[in-house]
C-alpha cells in the first residue's frame, strides 16, 4: 500500500465567510457585472480579501440564479468593521442605487462565518490566471456527537486519499455560529480539471481499498455523517481562484 504523507498545514487564523446570493429572476448577469466592476474592488478597499467566486453548474442547484463566494477577514471583529464601512461607502451607495433602478437584483442572501479546520491549509485566493477548473462545495452534517470522528478521518486518511486520486484539496472549515451548524458541520472545497475528471476521481476514491478499510473501521460505532450535500461550481471570470 502506498502511503501519501502531506506536509503539516500552517495555522490559519483568518475568519472566512461563505456567502450565497439568490438573484431575482433574470438578474444573475447583472449581479455578476456589479461584482466584477465594483463590489470586489470595494471589498478590498475595506479590508476584505476576495478568495473565490462561483456559479453552480447544474440547473437544480441554481445555475441561473446563484452566486456563491468566499471572502476572508483578519478576524470576526474585522469582518464587522469591514461590512459597516462597505455599507456606508458613498461609492457603494451610488452603485447600489444605479444598479437597482429597474428592480432589486438580489432576492436572498445567506452568510456563514467559518474557521479553518485544524488539518486545513489557508485557502489561498490565487492570481486569477490559468484554465478554469471545476470546483465542488461539499457540506457534511455529522451524526450526533460524531464531528470529532469525522474530522479525524479526514485529517488522518481522507485528504491524502483524495490527493492520490487527483482531487485538489482547497479549504476545510467549520461554521462558527450555532444557528449555522457549529459543532456538527464540515464544509470543504475540492477542485478538478473537469467534470469528467471529478467523476473518475470519486469512483477511484470509493473503490480504493484503503478508503474501504478506513470507512469500515471508522463506522463500527455508527455512521459519522447524517447528511451530505454537494454542489459543482464553475469560477466566474473575475474569480481570483481558478
Amino acid at each position: 500500500r502506498i502511503l501519501l504523507t502531506l506536509p503539516a498545514p500552517a495555522a490559519d487564523a483568518k475568519t472566512y465567510e461563505l456567502r450565497i446570493y439568490i438573484t431575482a429572476p433574470g438578474k444573475l448577469d447583472a449581479l455578476l457585472a456589479r461584482f466584477r466592476d465594483h463590489t470586489c474592488k470595494l471589498f478590498e478597499k475595506h479590508g476584505m480579501e476576495n478568495i473565490g467566486y462561483w456559479v453552480p453548474l447544474d440547473a437544480d442547484k441554481g445555475a441561473d440564479n446563484t452566486l456563491i463566494y468566499v471572502i476572508a477577514h483578519k478576524s470576526r471583529d474585522a469582518a464587522k468593521a469591514s461590512w459597516k464601512a462597505f455599507s456606508a461607502d458613498s461609492e457603494w451607495k451610488e452603485v447600489a442605487k444605479r444598479t437597482t433602478a429597474n428592480g432589486q437584483i438580489v432576492a436572498k442572501v445567506e452568510s456563514v462565518f467559518l474557521e479553518s479546520a485544524d488539518f486545513a491549509r489557508p485557502m489561498d485566493a490565487g492570481n486569477g490566471k490559468g484554465a478554469p477548473r471545476v470546483f465542488e462545495l461539499r457540506t457534511y452534517t455529522a451524526a450526533e456527537g460524531k464531528l470529532a470522528g469525522l474530522d479525524a478521518r479526514f485529517r488522518d486518511h481522507t485528504i491524502g486519499i483524495f490527493a492520490r486520486h487527483g482531487m485538489t484539496n482547497l479549504g476545510y472549515f467549520h461554521p462558527t455560529d450555532a444557528d449555522k451548524g457549529a459543532g456538527r458541520t464540515l464544509v470543504y472545497f475540492l477542485a478538478y480539471p473537469s467534470r469528467e475528471a471529478a467523476a473518475a476521481s470519486w469512483k477511484g476514491f470509493r473503490d480504493d481499498p484503503e478508503w474501504v478499510k478506513v470507512r469500515t473501521a471508522s463506522e463500527q460505532g455508527g455512521k459519522l455523517t447524517a447528511k451530505v450535500e454537494s454542489v459543482y461550481l464553475t469560477p466566474t471570470d473575475f474569480s481570483r481562484i481558478r
